[in-house]
Protein backbone atom coordinates (compact mmCIF):
# COMPACT_ATOMS: atom_id res chain seq x y z
CA UNK A 1 0.00 0.00 0.00
CA UNK A 2 1.45 3.43 -0.91
CA UNK A 3 1.93 6.39 1.39
CA UNK A 4 -1.28 8.09 0.22
CA UNK A 5 -3.36 4.94 0.68
CA UNK A 6 -1.91 4.33 4.14
CA UNK A 7 -2.70 7.80 5.36
CA UNK A 8 -6.19 7.90 3.86
CA UNK A 9 -7.13 4.47 5.10
CA UNK A 10 -7.56 3.09 1.59
CA UNK A 11 -6.40 -0.26 0.34
CA UNK A 12 -6.61 -0.43 -3.45
CA UNK A 13 -7.10 -4.20 -3.49
CA UNK A 14 -9.97 -3.82 -1.06
CA UNK A 15 -11.34 -0.97 -3.15
CA UNK A 16 -11.27 -3.13 -6.26
CA UNK A 17 -12.87 -6.08 -4.49
CA UNK A 18 -15.66 -3.84 -3.28
CA UNK A 19 -15.98 -2.18 -6.68
CA UNK A 20 -16.29 -5.54 -8.38
CA UNK A 21 -18.90 -6.68 -5.90
CA UNK A 22 -20.79 -3.41 -6.27
CA UNK A 23 -20.71 -3.68 -10.05
CA UNK A 24 -22.36 -7.09 -9.87
CA UNK A 25 -24.99 -5.82 -7.45
CA UNK A 26 -23.79 -7.92 -4.50
CA UNK A 27 -23.18 -5.07 -2.06
CA UNK A 28 -24.17 -1.45 -1.68
CA UNK A 29 -22.12 0.85 0.51
CA UNK A 30 -24.03 4.13 0.93
CA UNK A 31 -22.40 7.50 1.45
CA UNK A 32 -21.95 8.17 5.14
CA UNK A 33 -23.50 11.29 6.58
CA UNK A 34 -20.09 12.92 6.98
CA UNK A 35 -19.24 12.25 3.31
CA UNK A 36 -22.39 13.88 1.93
CA UNK A 37 -22.75 16.71 4.47
CA UNK A 38 -21.98 20.41 4.04
CA UNK A 39 -21.79 20.80 0.29
CA UNK A 40 -19.86 23.95 -0.60
CA UNK A 41 -20.87 24.22 -4.25
CA UNK A 42 -22.32 27.72 -4.16
CA UNK A 43 -22.26 31.05 -5.91
CA UNK A 44 -22.45 32.82 -2.56
CA UNK A 45 -19.41 34.73 -1.33
CA UNK A 46 -16.59 36.19 -3.36
CA UNK A 47 -13.26 34.53 -4.03
CA UNK A 48 -10.88 34.97 -1.14
CA UNK A 49 -7.77 32.98 -2.08
CA UNK A 50 -5.27 34.00 -4.76
CA UNK A 51 -5.34 31.48 -7.60
CA UNK A 52 -2.36 29.12 -7.42
CA UNK A 53 -0.69 28.93 -10.82
CA UNK A 54 1.51 25.88 -11.42
CA UNK A 55 5.18 26.62 -11.87
CA UNK A 56 6.23 26.65 -15.52
CA UNK A 57 8.83 23.99 -16.38
CA UNK A 58 10.48 24.54 -19.77
CA UNK A 59 12.98 21.74 -19.31
CA UNK A 60 16.63 21.92 -20.31
CA UNK A 61 17.91 21.38 -23.86
CA UNK A 62 20.55 18.64 -23.86
CA UNK A 63 22.07 17.18 -27.05
CA UNK A 64 19.19 18.42 -29.19
CA UNK A 65 16.38 17.22 -26.91
CA UNK A 66 14.32 19.15 -24.40
CA UNK A 67 14.70 17.18 -21.18
CA UNK A 68 12.26 17.18 -18.26
CA UNK A 69 12.89 15.53 -14.90
CA UNK A 70 9.75 14.55 -13.05
CA UNK A 71 9.48 12.97 -9.62
CA UNK A 72 6.25 11.35 -8.42
CA UNK A 73 6.00 11.44 -4.66
CA UNK A 74 3.58 11.42 -1.75
CA UNK A 75 2.70 14.80 -0.26
CA UNK A 76 0.17 16.63 1.85
CA UNK A 77 -2.35 19.39 1.18
CA UNK A 78 -4.84 21.31 3.30
CA UNK A 79 -8.11 21.05 1.37
CA UNK A 80 -9.73 22.55 4.46
CA UNK A 81 -7.75 25.08 6.54
CA UNK A 82 -5.64 23.43 9.23
CA UNK A 83 -6.45 19.86 8.11
CA UNK A 84 -3.72 18.10 6.12
CA UNK A 85 -4.68 15.28 3.75
CA UNK A 86 -2.28 12.86 2.04
CA UNK A 87 -1.80 13.51 -1.68
CA UNK A 88 0.34 12.64 -4.71
CA UNK A 89 2.25 15.22 -6.72
CA UNK A 90 4.82 15.57 -9.50
CA UNK A 91 7.67 17.85 -8.40
CA UNK A 92 5.11 19.28 -5.97
CA UNK A 93 3.05 18.07 -2.98
CA UNK A 94 -0.16 18.07 -5.08
CA UNK A 95 -0.66 18.14 -8.87
CA UNK A 96 2.45 19.17 -10.80
CA UNK A 97 4.28 21.74 -12.85
CA UNK A 98 3.13 22.91 -16.27
CA UNK A 99 5.45 21.46 -18.91
CA UNK A 100 6.09 23.71 -21.90
CA UNK A 101 7.36 22.40 -25.24
CA UNK A 102 7.20 23.28 -28.93
CA UNK A 103 5.82 21.44 -31.88
CA UNK A 104 8.53 19.75 -33.93
CA UNK A 105 11.14 19.37 -31.19
CA UNK A 106 12.15 16.16 -29.49
CA UNK A 107 11.56 15.76 -25.78
CA UNK A 108 12.76 13.27 -23.22
CA UNK A 109 11.10 12.87 -19.86
CA UNK A 110 12.78 11.14 -16.92
CA UNK A 111 10.00 10.06 -14.56
CA UNK A 112 11.01 8.74 -11.12
CA UNK A 113 8.43 6.89 -9.03
CA UNK A 114 8.90 7.71 -5.35
CA UNK A 115 5.67 6.01 -4.26
CA UNK A 116 5.39 2.64 -2.55
CA UNK A 117 3.23 1.36 -5.42
CA UNK A 118 3.43 1.32 -9.18
CA UNK A 119 2.37 4.33 -11.24
CA UNK A 120 2.12 5.40 -14.86
CA UNK A 121 2.17 8.81 -16.57
CA UNK A 122 0.08 9.19 -19.73
CA UNK A 123 0.66 12.14 -22.08
CA UNK A 124 -2.99 12.84 -22.81
CA UNK A 125 -3.68 14.02 -26.37
CA UNK A 126 -0.24 13.23 -27.79
CA UNK A 127 0.60 11.27 -30.94
CA UNK A 128 3.64 9.21 -30.02
CA UNK A 129 5.10 5.67 -30.03
CA UNK A 130 3.13 3.12 -28.03
CA UNK A 131 6.13 2.50 -25.77
CA UNK A 132 6.07 6.20 -24.78
CA UNK A 133 2.28 6.51 -24.37
CA UNK A 134 2.25 6.03 -20.60
CA UNK A 135 -0.77 3.75 -20.58
CA UNK A 136 -1.22 0.75 -18.27
CA UNK A 137 1.51 -1.24 -20.05
CA UNK A 138 4.19 1.34 -19.18
CA UNK A 139 4.21 0.62 -15.45
CA UNK A 140 6.84 2.46 -13.38
CA UNK A 141 7.61 0.29 -10.39
CA UNK A 142 8.39 1.81 -6.97
CA UNK A 143 11.86 3.34 -7.00
CA UNK A 144 12.20 2.95 -10.79
CA UNK A 145 12.70 5.50 -13.56
CA UNK A 146 10.93 5.64 -16.93
CA UNK A 147 12.49 7.74 -19.71
CA UNK A 148 10.28 8.03 -22.81
CA UNK A 149 11.44 10.15 -25.74
CA UNK A 150 9.40 11.36 -28.71
CA UNK A 151 8.83 14.15 -31.22
CA UNK A 152 6.17 16.71 -30.33
CA UNK A 153 3.71 16.39 -33.22
CA UNK A 154 0.80 18.23 -31.64
CA UNK A 155 -0.59 21.58 -32.66
CA UNK A 156 -0.31 24.33 -30.09
CA UNK A 157 -2.84 23.73 -27.32
CA UNK A 158 -3.35 22.64 -23.71
CA UNK A 159 -2.69 18.96 -23.06
CA UNK A 160 -2.09 17.18 -19.77
CA UNK A 161 -0.32 14.31 -18.09
CA UNK A 162 -1.89 12.02 -15.54
CA UNK A 163 -1.88 8.54 -14.06
CA UNK A 164 -3.16 5.69 -16.21
CA UNK A 165 -2.51 2.85 -13.77
CA UNK A 166 -4.49 -0.28 -14.58
CA UNK A 167 -7.51 -0.36 -12.23
CA UNK A 168 -5.94 2.45 -10.20
CA UNK A 169 -6.25 5.55 -12.38
CA UNK A 170 -9.16 7.00 -10.41
CA UNK A 171 -7.49 6.97 -6.96
CA UNK A 172 -4.13 8.27 -8.24
CA UNK A 173 -5.54 11.15 -10.31
CA UNK A 174 -7.88 12.02 -7.43
CA UNK A 175 -4.88 12.18 -5.09
CA UNK A 176 -3.14 14.62 -7.44
CA UNK A 177 -1.18 12.77 -10.12
CA UNK A 178 -2.14 15.18 -12.92
CA UNK A 179 -0.80 18.44 -14.42
CA UNK A 180 -0.96 20.60 -17.59
CA UNK A 181 1.20 20.63 -20.71
CA UNK A 182 1.51 23.67 -22.97
CA UNK A 183 2.48 22.99 -26.58
CA UNK A 184 3.33 26.10 -28.57
CA UNK A 185 4.03 26.57 -32.29
CA UNK A 186 4.77 29.23 -34.89
CA UNK A 187 1.22 29.27 -36.26
CA UNK A 188 -0.27 30.30 -32.95
CA UNK A 189 2.59 32.67 -32.11
CA UNK A 190 1.78 34.69 -35.24
CA UNK A 191 -1.76 35.46 -34.04
CA UNK A 192 -0.85 37.79 -31.16
CA UNK A 193 -3.12 35.94 -28.74
CA UNK A 194 -2.66 36.43 -24.99
CA UNK A 195 0.30 34.16 -24.28
CA UNK A 196 2.27 35.37 -21.24
CA UNK A 197 2.08 32.49 -18.80
CA UNK A 198 0.58 33.44 -15.47
CA UNK A 199 -0.22 36.99 -16.62
CA UNK A 200 -2.76 36.87 -19.45
CA UNK A 201 -2.55 33.12 -20.24
CA UNK A 202 -3.80 31.06 -17.31
CA UNK A 203 -4.26 27.27 -16.92
CA UNK A 204 -7.33 26.27 -14.90
CA UNK A 205 -7.41 22.67 -13.66
CA UNK A 206 -10.99 22.30 -12.39
CA UNK A 207 -11.55 19.46 -9.91
CA UNK A 208 -14.16 18.54 -7.34
CA UNK A 209 -13.07 16.78 -4.16
CA UNK A 210 -15.01 15.12 -1.34
CA UNK A 211 -14.14 16.06 2.24
CA UNK A 212 -15.50 14.52 5.42
CA UNK A 213 -16.84 16.58 8.32
CA UNK A 214 -13.32 17.04 9.70
CA UNK A 215 -11.98 18.40 6.39
CA UNK A 216 -10.08 15.24 5.33
CA UNK A 217 -9.96 14.19 1.69
CA UNK A 218 -12.06 11.09 0.96
CA UNK A 219 -12.05 8.72 -2.02
CA UNK A 220 -15.40 6.94 -1.61
CA UNK A 221 -15.61 3.21 -2.25
CA UNK A 222 -19.40 2.74 -2.33
CA UNK A 223 -21.49 1.46 -5.21
CA UNK A 224 -22.77 4.93 -6.07
CA UNK A 225 -19.20 6.15 -6.61
CA UNK A 226 -18.35 3.17 -8.78
CA UNK A 227 -21.45 3.61 -10.95
CA UNK A 228 -21.60 7.38 -11.28
CA UNK A 229 -17.90 8.10 -10.77
CA UNK A 230 -16.42 9.89 -7.78
CA UNK A 231 -17.92 13.36 -7.27
CA UNK A 232 -16.95 15.83 -4.59
CA UNK A 233 -18.62 18.43 -2.42
CA UNK A 234 -15.99 21.15 -2.89
CA UNK A 235 -14.49 22.75 -5.97
CA UNK A 236 -10.81 23.53 -6.51
CA UNK A 237 -9.01 25.29 -9.35
CA UNK A 238 -5.30 24.46 -9.49
CA UNK A 239 -5.84 23.19 -5.95
CA UNK A 240 -7.32 26.56 -4.81
CA UNK A 241 -10.79 26.88 -3.30
CA UNK A 242 -12.70 30.18 -3.62
CA UNK A 243 -10.05 31.35 -6.08
CA UNK A 244 -9.52 34.93 -7.24
CA UNK A 245 -7.21 36.24 -9.99
CA UNK A 246 -6.04 39.85 -10.28
CA UNK A 247 -5.88 40.57 -14.01
CA UNK A 248 -3.56 43.23 -15.38
CA UNK A 249 -4.53 43.04 -19.07
CA UNK A 250 -7.59 43.83 -21.16
CA UNK A 251 -7.80 40.33 -22.65
CA UNK A 252 -7.45 37.23 -20.51
CA UNK A 253 -6.95 33.75 -21.95
CA UNK A 254 -8.28 30.90 -19.83
CA UNK A 255 -7.15 27.36 -20.65
CA UNK A 256 -9.77 25.21 -18.95
CA UNK A 257 -9.15 21.54 -18.19
CA UNK A 258 -11.86 19.40 -16.65
CA UNK A 259 -9.57 17.38 -14.38
CA UNK A 260 -12.38 15.88 -12.31
CA UNK A 261 -12.81 12.14 -12.10
CA UNK A 262 -16.45 12.14 -13.19
CA UNK A 263 -18.23 15.49 -13.00
CA UNK A 264 -19.35 17.37 -16.11
CA UNK A 265 -19.39 21.21 -16.06
CA UNK A 266 -21.24 23.92 -17.95
CA UNK A 267 -18.99 26.98 -17.73
CA UNK A 268 -20.18 30.56 -18.26
CA UNK A 269 -19.42 34.15 -17.21
CA UNK A 270 -21.43 36.03 -14.62
CA UNK A 271 -23.95 38.45 -16.06
CA UNK A 272 -24.28 36.44 -19.26
CA UNK A 273 -21.17 37.96 -20.85
CA UNK A 274 -19.90 36.12 -23.90
CA UNK A 275 -16.55 34.35 -24.09
CA UNK A 276 -14.55 33.91 -27.27
CA UNK A 277 -13.94 30.19 -27.78
CA UNK A 278 -10.67 29.81 -29.70
CA UNK A 279 -9.18 26.35 -29.05
CA UNK A 280 -10.47 22.80 -28.50
CA UNK A 281 -8.54 19.74 -27.25
CA UNK A 282 -6.08 19.57 -30.09
CA UNK A 283 -5.53 23.12 -31.29
CA UNK A 284 -6.93 26.31 -32.78
CA UNK A 285 -10.42 26.49 -34.25
CA UNK A 286 -10.89 28.09 -37.65
CA UNK A 287 -12.31 31.23 -36.07
CA UNK A 288 -13.37 32.55 -32.65
CA UNK A 289 -16.89 31.63 -31.55
CA UNK A 290 -18.81 33.90 -29.18
CA UNK A 291 -20.36 31.53 -26.64
CA UNK A 292 -22.31 32.07 -23.42
CA UNK A 293 -21.75 28.58 -22.07
CA UNK A 294 -19.33 25.73 -22.59
CA UNK A 295 -19.76 22.09 -21.55
CA UNK A 296 -16.68 20.04 -20.69
CA UNK A 297 -16.59 16.40 -19.59
CA UNK A 298 -13.65 14.84 -17.71
CA UNK A 299 -10.55 14.92 -19.89
CA UNK A 300 -11.81 17.65 -22.24
CA UNK A 301 -10.13 21.03 -22.61
CA UNK A 302 -11.12 24.36 -24.12
CA UNK A 303 -9.58 27.80 -24.34
CA UNK A 304 -11.55 31.02 -24.14
CA UNK A 305 -10.61 34.69 -24.24
CA UNK A 306 -12.41 37.04 -21.84
CA UNK A 307 -12.73 40.78 -22.51
CA UNK A 308 -11.86 42.83 -19.40
CA UNK A 309 -11.42 46.18 -21.17
CA UNK A 310 -14.29 47.84 -19.26
CA UNK A 311 -12.55 47.09 -15.95
CA UNK A 312 -15.56 45.41 -14.32
CA UNK A 313 -15.01 42.39 -12.05
CA UNK A 314 -16.65 39.18 -13.19
CA UNK A 315 -16.70 35.50 -12.33
CA UNK A 316 -16.25 32.28 -14.24
CA UNK A 317 -19.16 30.21 -12.97
CA UNK A 318 -20.44 26.71 -13.64
CA UNK A 319 -23.26 24.32 -13.12
CA UNK A 320 -22.96 20.56 -13.12
CA UNK A 321 -25.34 19.01 -15.66
CA UNK A 322 -26.98 15.70 -14.90
CA UNK A 323 -25.25 13.27 -17.25
CA UNK A 324 -27.53 10.34 -16.44
CA UNK A 325 -31.11 9.37 -17.19
CA UNK A 326 -32.85 7.34 -14.52
CA UNK A 327 -29.53 6.12 -13.17
CA UNK A 328 -28.67 5.62 -9.53
CA UNK A 329 -28.06 8.84 -7.61
CA UNK A 330 -27.37 10.20 -4.17
CA UNK A 331 -27.46 7.65 -1.41
CA UNK A 332 -27.59 4.69 -3.74
CA UNK A 333 -30.97 5.32 -5.30
CA UNK A 334 -33.82 2.89 -5.22
CA UNK A 335 -34.85 -0.13 -7.26
CA UNK A 336 -38.30 0.01 -8.79
CA UNK A 337 -40.17 -2.82 -10.35
CA UNK A 338 -38.79 -4.04 -13.64
CA UNK A 339 -35.30 -2.80 -12.83
CA UNK A 340 -36.03 0.92 -13.29
CA UNK A 341 -33.61 3.12 -11.37
CA UNK A 342 -34.86 6.32 -9.74
CA UNK A 343 -32.48 9.17 -8.99
CA UNK A 344 -32.16 10.61 -5.52
CA UNK A 345 -30.33 13.78 -4.65
CA UNK A 346 -27.28 14.08 -2.45
CA UNK A 347 -25.19 17.03 -1.38
CA UNK A 348 -22.62 16.49 -4.11
CA UNK A 349 -25.16 17.45 -6.80
CA UNK A 350 -25.45 21.04 -8.03
CA UNK A 351 -28.40 22.84 -9.53
CA UNK A 352 -27.39 26.47 -8.92
CA UNK A 353 -24.38 28.20 -10.49
CA UNK A 354 -21.25 28.30 -8.35
CA UNK A 355 -18.10 30.36 -8.68
CA UNK A 356 -15.08 28.77 -10.30
CA UNK A 357 -12.89 31.88 -10.37
CA UNK A 358 -13.39 35.54 -9.50
CA UNK A 359 -11.54 37.86 -11.89
CA UNK A 360 -10.61 41.36 -10.72
CA UNK A 361 -9.28 43.68 -13.46
CA UNK A 362 -6.80 46.38 -12.46
CA UNK A 363 -8.83 48.97 -14.40
CA UNK A 364 -10.19 49.76 -17.82
CA UNK A 365 -7.95 49.35 -20.86
CA UNK A 366 -8.16 49.87 -24.63
CA UNK A 367 -10.38 47.30 -26.28
CA UNK A 368 -8.47 44.74 -28.32
CA UNK A 369 -10.05 42.51 -30.94
CA UNK A 370 -9.18 38.96 -31.89
CA UNK A 371 -8.38 38.16 -35.50
CA UNK A 372 -11.45 36.93 -37.41
CA UNK A 373 -9.55 33.86 -38.65
CA UNK A 374 -7.38 31.63 -36.47
CA UNK A 375 -6.35 28.48 -38.36
CA UNK A 376 -6.87 26.84 -41.71
CA UNK A 377 -8.26 23.41 -40.82
CA UNK A 378 -8.60 20.63 -43.39
CA UNK A 379 -12.15 19.85 -44.43
CA UNK A 380 -13.84 16.86 -42.79
CA UNK A 381 -14.24 14.37 -45.64
CA UNK A 382 -15.84 11.06 -44.55
CA UNK A 383 -15.33 9.69 -48.08
CA UNK A 384 -11.63 9.32 -47.23
CA UNK A 385 -12.45 6.48 -44.83
CA UNK A 386 -11.80 2.96 -46.08
CA UNK A 387 -13.32 1.31 -43.00
CA UNK A 388 -15.87 1.96 -40.27
CA UNK A 389 -15.46 0.52 -36.77
CA UNK A 390 -18.23 0.51 -34.18
CA UNK A 391 -17.80 0.84 -30.40
CA UNK A 392 -20.79 0.36 -28.11
CA UNK A 393 -20.46 1.64 -24.54
CA UNK A 394 -22.54 -0.07 -21.88
CA UNK A 395 -22.79 -0.36 -18.12
CA UNK A 396 -25.00 -3.42 -17.65
CA UNK A 397 -27.62 -3.83 -14.95
CA UNK A 398 -26.83 -1.82 -11.80
CA UNK A 399 -23.62 -0.64 -13.48
CA UNK A 400 -22.23 -4.16 -13.58
CA UNK A 401 -20.13 -5.18 -16.55
CA UNK A 402 -18.67 -1.85 -17.67
CA UNK A 403 -17.88 -2.71 -21.26
CA UNK A 404 -17.17 -1.71 -24.82
CA UNK A 405 -18.62 -3.99 -27.49
CA UNK A 406 -19.70 -6.36 -24.73
CA UNK A 407 -16.18 -6.88 -23.35
CA UNK A 408 -14.46 -5.47 -20.29
CA UNK A 409 -10.82 -4.43 -20.38
CA UNK A 410 -8.36 -7.32 -20.47
CA UNK A 411 -4.67 -6.46 -20.51
CA UNK A 412 -3.97 -9.63 -22.52
CA UNK A 413 -6.55 -9.03 -25.25
CA UNK A 414 -6.03 -6.74 -28.24
CA UNK A 415 -9.48 -5.65 -29.37
CA UNK A 416 -8.59 -3.92 -32.66
CA UNK A 417 -5.75 -3.86 -35.17
CA UNK A 418 -5.65 -0.63 -37.16
CA UNK A 419 -3.45 -0.17 -40.26
CA UNK A 420 -1.17 2.85 -40.08
CA UNK A 421 -2.04 5.76 -42.39
CA UNK A 422 -5.58 4.50 -43.06
CA UNK A 423 -8.51 6.89 -42.73
CA UNK A 424 -11.31 5.36 -40.69
CA UNK A 425 -14.68 6.31 -39.24
CA UNK A 426 -15.22 5.25 -35.66
CA UNK A 427 -18.86 5.09 -34.62
CA UNK A 428 -19.22 5.43 -30.85
CA UNK A 429 -22.66 4.42 -29.62
CA UNK A 430 -23.89 4.73 -26.05
CA UNK A 431 -26.24 1.93 -25.00
CA UNK A 432 -26.34 3.07 -21.37
CA UNK A 433 -28.45 5.69 -19.60
CA UNK A 434 -25.44 7.86 -18.72
CA UNK A 435 -23.25 10.14 -20.84
CA UNK A 436 -19.64 9.02 -21.28
CA UNK A 437 -16.58 10.99 -22.47
CA UNK A 438 -14.78 8.73 -24.97
CA UNK A 439 -11.00 9.21 -25.26
CA UNK A 440 -8.77 7.74 -27.99
CA UNK A 441 -5.01 7.56 -27.46
CA UNK A 442 -2.48 8.55 -30.13
CA UNK A 443 -4.95 10.59 -32.19
CA UNK A 444 -6.52 13.97 -32.72
CA UNK A 445 -9.76 13.23 -34.55
CA UNK A 446 -12.55 15.26 -36.17
CA UNK A 447 -16.19 14.91 -35.20
CA UNK A 448 -18.37 14.19 -38.25
CA UNK A 449 -21.79 14.28 -36.61
CA UNK A 450 -24.00 13.38 -33.65
CA UNK A 451 -26.94 11.24 -34.73
CA UNK A 452 -26.57 12.89 -38.12
CA UNK A 453 -26.47 16.44 -36.71
CA UNK A 454 -23.55 18.83 -37.20
CA UNK A 455 -21.27 19.19 -34.16
CA UNK A 456 -21.28 22.33 -31.96
CA UNK A 457 -18.44 24.90 -32.20
CA UNK A 458 -16.19 23.17 -29.64
CA UNK A 459 -16.23 20.02 -31.78
CA UNK A 460 -15.41 21.66 -35.11
CA UNK A 461 -11.66 21.43 -34.46
CA UNK A 462 -9.35 18.64 -33.37
CA UNK A 463 -10.45 16.48 -30.45
CA UNK A 464 -9.15 13.54 -28.47
CA UNK A 465 -12.12 13.20 -26.08
CA UNK A 466 -15.78 13.47 -27.04
CA UNK A 467 -19.03 13.24 -25.06
CA UNK A 468 -21.43 10.50 -26.14
CA UNK A 469 -24.86 11.09 -24.63
CA UNK A 470 -27.30 8.32 -23.65
CA UNK A 471 -28.69 6.46 -26.68
CA UNK A 472 -26.61 8.64 -28.99
CA UNK A 473 -24.11 7.81 -31.72
CA UNK A 474 -21.13 10.03 -32.51
CA UNK A 475 -19.03 9.51 -35.64
CA UNK A 476 -15.41 10.63 -35.79
CA UNK A 477 -12.86 10.62 -38.61
CA UNK A 478 -9.30 9.67 -37.74
CA UNK A 479 -6.02 8.34 -39.01
CA UNK A 480 -2.96 7.09 -37.14
CA UNK A 481 -0.26 8.71 -39.19
CA UNK A 482 2.90 7.15 -37.79
CA UNK A 483 4.31 4.78 -35.14
CA UNK A 484 3.51 1.11 -35.56
CA UNK A 485 4.13 -1.57 -32.95
CA UNK A 486 3.17 -5.24 -33.37
CA UNK A 487 3.00 -5.84 -29.62
CA UNK A 488 2.32 -2.70 -27.58
CA UNK A 489 -1.23 -1.34 -27.74
CA UNK A 490 -2.88 2.04 -27.23
CA UNK A 491 -6.14 2.54 -25.32
CA UNK A 492 -9.63 3.83 -26.01
CA UNK A 493 -11.89 4.28 -23.01
CA UNK A 494 -14.45 6.23 -21.04
CA UNK A 495 -12.76 9.13 -19.24
CA UNK A 496 -14.97 8.83 -16.18
CA UNK A 497 -12.05 7.33 -14.33
CA UNK A 498 -14.03 4.89 -12.19
CA UNK A 499 -15.64 3.53 -15.38
CA UNK A 500 -12.22 3.13 -16.97
CA UNK A 501 -10.94 1.31 -13.88
CA UNK A 502 -14.02 -0.95 -13.88
CA UNK A 503 -13.45 -2.09 -17.47
CA UNK A 504 -14.92 0.44 -19.95
CA UNK A 505 -11.70 0.38 -21.93
CA UNK A 506 -10.24 -1.45 -24.90
CA UNK A 507 -6.88 -1.85 -26.66
CA UNK A 508 -5.74 -1.40 -30.25
CA UNK A 509 -2.52 -1.94 -32.14
CA UNK A 510 -1.36 0.32 -34.96
CA UNK A 511 0.20 -2.03 -37.49
CA UNK A 512 1.67 -2.03 -40.97
CA UNK A 513 -1.03 -2.92 -43.49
Amino acid sequence: MDQWAKASGLNRRALLRRAGAAATGLVALPLSACEARNSLFSADGAGANPLAIPKLDQGIVEQGERVFRLSISAGQKEFAPGVASPTIGVNAPYLGQTLEMRRGERVQLHVDNGLDEGATVHWHGFELPAAADGGPHQLIRPGARWSPSFEVRQRASLYWYHSHLHRGTGPQVYAGLAAPIYVRDDEEDALDLPSEYGVDDIPLIVQDRLLDSSGKLLYPQNMHAQMMGVRGNRLYVNGTQNAVFDARTGLLRLRILNGSNARFYDFSLSGGQTMQLIVSDGGLLERPHAVRSLRLAPGERAQVVVDLSEGRPLSLVATSPDNSRGMMGGDGGGMMGGGMMVRRRDDTEMDEPFRVLDIRPSGSSPQRKLLPQLAALPAIDPSLAVRTRRFVLDMGMMGGGMSINGASMNMNVVNERVPVGQWEIWEIANASMMAHPFHIHNAQFRVIDRDGRAPPPLETGFKDTVIVNPREQVRVLLRFEEYTDPDLPYMYHCHILEHEDAGMMGQFLVVNS
